[in-house]
């Protein structure tokens, strides 16, 4: 469509445009969630030395006969190491975790074993398994775990606190304002008792889907058409943020203000209108160090352009790739798609046994089809009808 950027387009100058932030290092018990500015290597091996994989009994194995009496000479648990080496005939009692004496090269697992006081003899069949974690076999000191961009999940952390380290160094939150505009909007539960009033449920939805992604909300609130006040309070919100999302007032319309309240502050865009349904009025560019976002008004347009690209956006603020914050999947329909027109579209759908199959409302202001919608399906510019089966490319909302 003449005078429009492409979905791909405006990604690649989001991208271009957006870097990551400045570090900062934390404690690990409150790096859950955050993004890695530099590597971790491990401080340490794991396992530091020869550990049990089981409970049972450390023998040396090249003496040990099925049905032979062995002497038990003491007990290792995790932490606690037997003190001696382990000699022909003897045996030590090992928990799950013990360091393996040495002289043992194997350990036989209790449910073989048959103990008699400080002796102990094993049935036949308790190999060929040595059943012992060789120190190192985890990984070594100073190996590289996770690379500088690792989102730490709770996967990754147990990774990072294995290695011994006490404090990490990460990307800081982006700290995050958003500012709904309209002179209809009103809190929620106050909207009932203003005629023609209309809940502000947009900047909750987008607060709390940014928040998911890892930014700071500095600041969240509606205000309403005036270009002179709506001019002060963007200077107010660029001085604390390090984003800036604003939703509604990106049309042509008397009363949209959208990127005229930052006109002032020398805003300079990126992109501005988009061929992609819904997303058309998003639109994206910079004053001065801060970054700023316009997302659609309309419910459902401003949450899946939210998706589309604040969640990029936040992720690049943090140190990742465009791509890791749009994970797309190639899924089958589970009904028929129509065709699409001279813009990209973004078709929402639930999953089912069958595969994704779409909404009955697509509209831009449909609210509780939003709440019921799991997958995002894409169809490019002149998608052709698509038959149920047909395999598509899907991203989970």
């Amino acid at each position: 469509m003449a005078g429009l950027t492409s979905f791909d387009a405006a990604l690649a100058r989001l991208a271009e445009a957006a870097g990551p932030l400045d570090s900062q290092s934390v404690p690990i018990a409150a790096a859950a969630g955050r993004v890695l500015a530099s590597p971790v290597h491990a401080r340490l091996a794991s396992p530091r030395v020869a550990v049990s994989a089981m409970d049972g009994y450390a023998v040396a194995d090249a003496t040990t006969r099925a049905g032979d009496w062995l002497a038990v000479i003491g007990e290792a648990r995790p932490g606690l190491p037997f003190g001696d080496a382990v000699g022909p005939g003897q045996a030590v009692r090992l928990f799950t975790g013990a360091p393996v004496p040495p002289g043992a090269d194997r350990v036989i697992v209790q449910e073989h074993a048959e103990r008699d006081g400080d002796r102990v003899r094993f049935t036949p069949g308790y190999g060929p398994a040595s059943h012992i974690r060789a120190a190192g076999s985890d990984f070594a000191e100073g190996a590289l775990l996770l690379e500088a961009g690792t989102l730490l999940t709770p996967r990754a952390l147990l990774a990072a606190a294995g290695a011994d380290m006490a404090e990490l160094a990460v990307y800081r939150r982006p700290r995050l304002a958003i500012l709904g505009t309209g002179d209809e909007l009103a809190a929620p539960g106050t909207a009932a008792s203003q005629p023609f009033a209309i809940p502000d449920s947009v900047t909750l939805g987008v607060a709390a889907l940014a928040a998911d992604c890892g930014a700071e909300v500095v600041w969240r609130g509606s205000q309403g058409d005036d270009l002179a006040g709506l001019t002060e309070r963007a200077g107010a919100l660029l001085a604390m943020s390090d984003l800036v999302v604003v939703t509604g007032g990106a049309s042509v319309g008397d009363y949209d203000f959208a990127k005229a309240m930052f006109a002032a502050h020398g805003l300079d865009l990126v992109f501005s209108k988009l061929a992609i349904k819904p997303g058309k009025p998003v639109w994206f560019g910079r004053s001065g160090d801060c970054l700023v976002l316009g997302l659609p008004g309309n419910p459902t347009s401003a949450l899946v352009t939210a998706g589309l690209f604040l969640r990029p956006l936040l992720a690049r603020l943090q140190g990742r790739p465009v791509a890791a914050a749009l994970p797309w999947r190639r899924l089958p329909l589970a009904a028929p798609l129509p065709p699409t027109g001279d813009r990209e579209t973004f078709v929402r759908t639930i999953w089912d046994e069958a595969g994704l199959r779409p909404v009955r409302n697509q509209d831009s202001g449909a609210q509780l089809a939003l709440a019921q919608s799991e997958w995002l399906v894409r169809c490019p510019i002149d998608t052709p009808a698509l038959p149920a089966g047909t395999v598509v490319s899907a991203l989970q909302l």
